[in-house]
């Protein structure tokens, strides 16, 4: 697995979405996800928006996967 793979699968999921991800060790990564429909959710309903789109990937091929999920809003600069 690597990280394009699954910044590939998030954007298909969540279309529309602006996606980093990095790891280089091929099970752990870190992603950034940027998606308007994260408007007024909790985070742990953000990650399981971003989860869903990795289906049966996540404990299997994909270890861990640390996430910072964002409205457009709230990425914006200060």
């Amino acid at each position: 697995m690597d990280a394009d793979t699954i910044r590939k699968l998030i954007e298909q999921g969540l279309p529309g979405a602006e996606v980093e991800v990095r790891g280089d060790d091929g099970v752990h990564f870190e992603a950034v996800v940027v998606h308007p429909d994260f408007a007024g959710k909790l985070p742990l309903s953000r990650h399981r928006m971003v989860y869903a789109t990795l289906g049966t990937l996540m404990g299997n091929e994909i270890h861990a996967l640390a996430l910072r999920t964002l409205t457009p809003d709230e990425n914006r600069p200060g």
